[in-house]
């Protein structure tokens, strides 16, 4: 049997470009080679871990010199959680970065004819901006190398140590695997304060956490939830498989209630699946409602745990505000509003239009859209619940009407053919395209080409600090 020829050190590398995911790059004997956590400017060494027939991956192990083009860290896991990739890359260079890969995506995948780009719009905050976070738990912690080294010896027959469990975020590579995180940056500080104390519960009162393989543990997923108007909402996910568990699972409920009364909605669910989904699972509130509201200019939103609302409440206000534009409502049109999650876009614009329908695929979300008009005393929208393709066809648009405007904001995978093909026979006089992933963005401009020209794009980071970018397109009919 042969061995196989060990992948090389490769010495004094310099850094030169960013590339996508959060990673950067260089070359060597004409193959690029990705490599995470640096910048452009770093000189390092750089150990090779994947070799393929046109680029290798690799890993830095010494930071020769560094670049001037570099930001200290804010995060104490910066390198590990693999969460906040570009937070050693200063915002202003981040926002550089996003404003070219909109523009790569855009021109090399789409290969249409493009306007002059709007500048960027950076993030009002860039720390403690998400108001959506999910943390797992895992009975596999992993340990970093110098963690592993303040560890006590093992004794011989002892299975492993005790504080094995962790609550974080999972590993790249290692799906079993949970990396234990004491503080994030990227929530109101409360959901540290929470979520630690739900470890030191856990390990006080001997609950298990989950084993995603073997599939038993009490303590699965923990989803935290806040909003402007100062309301808290925890969605606890146990997984009972012994007895017991449903009077430990109560005990911490309680617990948390007890500790935490900024926790307005506390919500907790058996999950039994093999995944940590619940949009299918019958969820129980515990204490409170079963929503928090979120406000926009004057109006409120309902969002419940199996509500789609964009994580960044104040940027998601000029994202809103930037397709409100984009779509230059009169007041007469008649709008559709695709992928409508909460129906908040399809609120946000009612006023300036004559009706707006919205369409979403998740009933519950659809049920918060009425009510979130209602709420509002906005009489000018309807809503119904389905799969895109299945709901918006032809037939639809004949018993509703042809739209003017489209909004549209789907999910990262972009809009399935089918409702390009629906959009193209609809011919509005306009579409708006927000989108949270330009490469399949750039995809569906390309097929939508013929008869839509490309009229303004505006990039707006949602997401400090990682190489996520949404982007805001509007396309006038030919």
């Amino acid at each position: 049997m042969s061995r196989k020829k060990p992948l090389p050190l490769l010495e004094n590398i310099t850094i030169e470009a960013i590339a996508a995911e959060g990673k950067c790059l260089f070359h060597y004997n004409e193959k690029v080679v990705f490599v995470p956590f640096c910048v452009p400017g770093d000189v390092v060494d750089v150990q090779i871990t994947k070799k393929k027939h046109s680029f290798m991956e690799g890993r830095v192990v010494r930071f020769i010199q560094y670049s001037k083009v570099r930001a200290t860290p804010m995060c104490e896991h910066f390198g590990f959680c693999g969460g906040c990739k570009w937070q050693n890359l200063p915002y202003e260079e981040q926002l550089k970065a996003k404003q070219q890969q909109v523009f790569d995506q855009l021109s090399r995948i789409g290969k249409v004819e493009l306007p002059e780009f709007h500048p960027i719009m950076g993030s009002v905050k860039t720390s403690e901006y998400r108001n959506k976070i999910e943390f797992g738990c895992s009975n596999k912690r992993w340990y970093t190398k110098e963690e592993l080294e303040k560890l006590p010896p093992r004794k011989e027959g002892e299975p492993g140590h005790l504080a094995s469990g962790a609550i974080g975020f999972h590993i790249n590579g290692a799906f079993d695997k949970i990396y234990q995180v004491s503080k994030c940056h990227l929530m109101d500080d409360l959901c540290n304060k929470i979520r630690n104390d739900i470890y030191d519960f856990a390990v006080a009162n001997q609950l298990t956490f989950f084993d995603i393989r073997e599939q038993h543990g009490l303590l699965r997923d923990l989803v935290f939830r806040n909003s402007n108007t100062g309301e808290w909402m925890l969605i606890v996910q146990f997984h009972y498989d012994e007895e017991g568990d449903e009077e430990r699972a109560q005990l911490l409920l309680q617990h948390i209630a007890d500790t935490f009364p900024q926790i307005t909605s506390l919500i907790y669910v058996n999950n039994q699946k093999g995944n940590d989904t619940f949009n299918d699972l019958d969820l129980i509130t515990y204490k409170g409602t079963d929503f928090i509201y979120e406000t926009m200019e004057d109006l409120k939103f309902k969002v419940g745990p199996k509500s789609f609302y964009q994580t960044n409440t104040e940027q998601a206000y000029h994202l809103y505000s930037v397709a409100r534009n984009f779509a230059e409502l009169t007041g007469n049109e008649l709008v559709y509003d695709l992928y409508t999650g909460t129906g908040t876009i399809a609120n946000f614009v009612a006023h300036q239009a004559k009706h707006v329908i919205g369409i979403e695929y998740v009933p519950e979300a659809i049920e918060d859209a009425k009510v979130n008009s209602n709420i509002n005393n906005i009489n000018n929208t309807e809503f119904y619940a389905g799969d895109m393709k299945d709901i918006l066809t032809d037939d639809f648009i004949r018993q509703h009407g042809r739209p003017d405007t489209i909004i549209t904001d789907p999910p990262r995978a972009g809009m399935h053919p089918d409702v390009v093909n629906v959009i193209l026979n609809a011919a509005p006089k306009r579409i708006v395209y927000v989108s949270c992933n330009p490469a399949t963005q750039a995809r569906d401009l390309a097929l939508l080409d013929a008869d839509y020209k490309v009229a303004q794009v505006q990039p707006v980071d949602m997401f400090p600090h990682t190489p996520h970018v949404e982007n805001v397109v509007q396309l006038i009919r030919r």
